[in-house]
């Protein structure tokens, strides 16, 4: 009797123990929202959005059908204002803002992040069109320096790094004043019209490629130089967000993954995808070209990350740093060869 009475206490036990995991699975959301910006850095976005490679991968997780809703953002603080707020919950930003983000979230359950993946690498170039400038030390206050965000944004710290291996590090925002933010394709617009007191923009591709078609325009820096191939940009998430998704973030970055090995077996077809839906008016022969470089570079571990982290903390621009690159980023990710 007792034996029967056991047997029966096991099964329910197990029953119960199904019931919950189902009802786990059930509560990850159906709906995702995501952001992406304007550059060749956001391609794996844009090709898991238009395979619908999140869709696919959450479908193999048992997460069912889902829908994704796909925004266009450029800028940590307009970023992160729409996490706050709750009207997003993945996100592609660059590496910098994304850690600015994390050091100042800490422990707040309301805005604190983590990262994803890492994403992309690629040359930032700062272009000129003011003829007298040929380096860095030929900045006068005359000159405005457009990029997406004052301070934060990639190409902010960017600039920081490299001014600070012209001049020495204590002098790294000696340029910071010369700073205006502007998305890429407006910055872009000033530039070229030279009809503005934008001088300088420091961008990604396709905008450096495409500035340089105009002959009034010349590089005056490449990023590789003073940074080497590291991330640029990354992919984050409120922690609250992962933790109460774990299937679902998990099947985001195998769907990062499918868009990382999709650009590099059909770079033609990636093109094609960033064209038709980029808002930025680039052929696909130009796209092409872009990926064809050694410089551009897509992956979702995590490469260099801790060279902006320890920048950033000697610089005073985040209080915490991370022990390591590990600190940042989801568990998933934990065992590849990130740095």
């Amino acid at each position: 009797m007792q034996f029967r009475r056991l047997k029966d206490l096991v099964a329910a036990t197990a029953i119960a123990c199904a019931l919950v995991a189902g009802t786990a699975a059930q509560a990850e959301v159906s709906e995702v929202r995501l952001s992406k910006g304007f550059g060749i850095l956001y391609l794996p976005l844009f090709v898991m959005q238009d395979q619908k490679l999140l869709e696919k991968q959450a479908a193999k997780a048992g997460l069912g059908d889902i829908k994704t809703t796909w925004l266009s953002l450029d800028g940590g603080n307009v970023i992160n204002d729409a996490m706050i707020a709750g009207q997003l919950d993945i996100a592609g930003t660059g590496a910098p803002g994304f850690i600015t983000l994390w050091a100042k979230g800490r422990g707040s359950p309301k805005t604190e992040v983590i990262g994803v993946s890492g994403m992309s690498s690629t040359s930032l170039w700062l272009n000129s069109n003011n003829p007298e400038i040929k380096s860095l030390k030929d900045f006068t206050s005359n000159d405005k320096i457009a990029l997406p965000g004052i301070k934060t944004s990639l190409s902010a710290v960017v600039l920081q790094m490299a001014v600070a291996k012209e001049f020495g590090r204590e002098n790294y925002t000696k340029l910071d004043p010369l700073t205006v933010s502007l998305p890429h394709p407006e910055a872009m617009g000033a530039l070229t019209s030279g009809k503005t007191e934008v001088t300088a923009h420091f961008t990604s591709p396709p905008f450096s490629y495409l500035e340089l078609q105009d002959k009034k325009i010349h590089r005056v820096l490449n990023s590789v130089d003073v940074l080497g191939n590291i991330t640029l940009d990354v992919v984050f998430a409120p922690k609250r967000f992962v933790e109460a998704n774990p299937k679902m973030t998990e099947a985001f970055l195998a769907a990062l993954d499918e868009a990382n090995e999709y650009i590099a077996q059909n770079k033609k077809g990636a093109a094609e995808i960033y064209t038709r839906l980029s808002p930025v008016k680039v052929s696909q022969e130009e796209v092409l070209q872009i990926l064809e470089d050694p410089d551009s570079r897509f992956s979702s571990t995590p490469n260099g990350i801790m060279d902006f982290a320890e920048f950033m903390h000697l610089a005073g621009s985040i209080k915490v740093k991370p022990a390591s690159w590990k600190d940042l980023f989801i568990a998933p990710l934990q065992a590849r060869a990130g740095s």
